[in-house]
């Protein structure tokens, strides 16, 4: 599992560790660990050009002694000081008894040209707002350059318990982040800044409350179901589909189409769409007398194309079983009823479907994406699957938000999210809970959607259809 820490828990442990340590240790740990990040990098350290720019924080002083380590190797090193009053004394000292180079703003962007390595350590995780004008334009340029850029524990600009950037920030290609992962690197926008992301042991003590978590192959291989010698359809779980519509078909045959794929022993399917999922999957057990007369299920998911169909999502809405809420579904439950419910409610909007749920613009749910699926839980009393660019599942209660690692763009096509719901549909009815049925889920759906496109564009029924090699991926690991 790869967990995220809040910059208040991370600057505790710091503390923590410092007090036990000698002066400065801390600081050397972090940027050894930098300079062989950034050796790496390079490929060849010995006559390469490194520009560092340096603002007044702890990251800053991070950036002048890994730019000491990489001088000490042949590197021609040259330090930005932004604010030259307020540079980290150790560091700077060590760079220049390196035989680094020190220069203000104004002469930085000839510099930035010429660099093969831009490292970024203006300002640390503790930052707030978008750069300020002399960081901004540094970074424009060194965006434009042809260097590679390295942001010292977080890319300025981005902020560290979020991943919002209010402003102008720092792009990199490689982040290199001590001690813990910082939810800002995990979730976009910030994610997308990041880049590539390396964690750097430094010794931190973490206590067992992440702000953030990732499921690895290992933690969902844990999750999924498997039938034993005893299992009968029946008691792999039942999962009901109340889905599609006469104008939208296409829907209930997709939500299946991830049912079937997700675990359950068999799907039962209620609505009017059942011609066109008994042809396309005839172990279906089609119905046309709706959910109260489909027979034994263990999960529902309704929703995905219901159109006007809010009798049928009121009904779903009062089973005792699990219920996946999605597309249609979200703007016909009523909210009252979702919040009384005393089975899981799992809710699986896009963004734009949480604005709608939260009374906001689309854009202030996608750049303040961790605050969103906070609220819309809370507001719901349910587990919310946030789906984007980055994939987030967040638990009523609190606790840890789970982030997802897996997909591609491409997975954003038409149809993609029915898929979904079906899939984490069957994975309530397996027994799983509705945290661990959506991160599972997605991940599963992202991995699938990355081995059906190879870099090229996918329908929706392509991950479908590599939902098993997904599956089996995660488990021969």
């Amino acid at each position: 599992m790869r967990t995220a820490y809040s910059v208040e828990t991370v600057r505790a442990a710091e503390r923590a560790l410092m007090a036990r340590l000698p002066e400065g240790t801390l600081m050397r740990r972090a940027a050894a660990g930098l300079a062989t990040a950034c050796a790496e990098f390079l490929g060849r350290v010995s006559g390469s050009r490194v520009v560092l720019l340096v603002g007044s924080g702890d990251n800053g002083g991070d950036a002048l002694y890994a730019g000491a380590l990489l001088r000490r190797r042949g590197a021609g090193v040259t330090a930005v000081l932004l604010s030259p009053d307020r540079a980290h004394e150790g560091g700077l000292a060590a760079l220049r008894r390196a035989g680094g180079t020190v220069i203000g703003p104004e002469r930085a962007l000839g510099a930035i040209e010429r660099a093969d390595l831009v490292v970024d350590g203006v300002v640390g995780i503790g930052g707030k707002g978008g750069l300020r004008p002399d960081a901004a334009r540094l970074a424009s340029a060194a965006e434009r350059a042809r260097a590679a850029v390295v942001a010292v524990d977080l890319p300025s600009g981005v902020d560290a318990d979020t991943g919002e950037v209010s402003g102008s920030a720092v792009r990199a290609d490689l982040t290199v982040t001590f001690g813990a992962y910082k939810p800002g690197l995990l979730i976009d926008p910030g994610r997308e800044y990041a880049g590539t992301v390396r964690l750097v042991e430094i010794g931190l003590e973490l206590p067992p409350d992440p702000v953030l978590e990732a499921l690895q192959h290992e933690d969902v291989a844990r999750l999924l179901p498997r039938p034993d010698a005893e299992s009968d359809k029946y008691r792999r779980g039942v999962l009901g589909v109340a889905a599609g519509s006469a104008r939208y078909p296409g829907a209930a045959v997709l939500a299946v189409s991830g049912a079937l794929r997700g675990g359950a022993g068999a799907v039962r399917y209620v609505g009017p769409a059942g011609d066109a999922v008994i042809a396309r999957f005839p172990e279906t057990l089609v119905s046309d007398q709706g959910p109260d007369h489909a027979g034994r299920v263990q999960a529902w998911v309704v929703g995905p194309g219901a159109g006007e169909d809010a009798a049928t999502v009121t009904k779903v809405l009062g089973a005792d079983v699990p219920v996946l809420l999605d597309a249609d579904g979200l703007r016909l439950a009523d909210r009252d009823v979702v919040r009384g419910r005393t089975a899981p409610t799992l809710m699986t909007p896009h963004a734009g479907e949480a604005a709608a749920l939260l009374g906001v613009r689309r854009e202030e749910v996608e750049a303040a994406r961790l605050a969103s699926v906070r609220e819309l839980a809370a507001k719901y009393r349910a587990t919310v699957l946030l789906k984007g660019s980055t994939t987030l599942v967040a638990d009523p209660g609190g606790g840890p938000v789970r982030v997802n690692s897996t997909g591609t763009g491409w997975l954003a096509t038409a149809g993609s999210g029915d898929v979904l719901s079906g899939l984490a549909g069957s994975l309530l009815a397996s027994h799983l809970s509705a945290l661990d049925a959506g991160s599972v889920a997605a991940y599963l759906h992202g991995l699938a959607g990355r081995l059906a496109s190879r870099g090229a564009p996918i329908a929706a029924l392509d991950i479908t259809e590599h939902l098993p090699d997904a599956w089996r991926d995660v488990v021969r690991d």
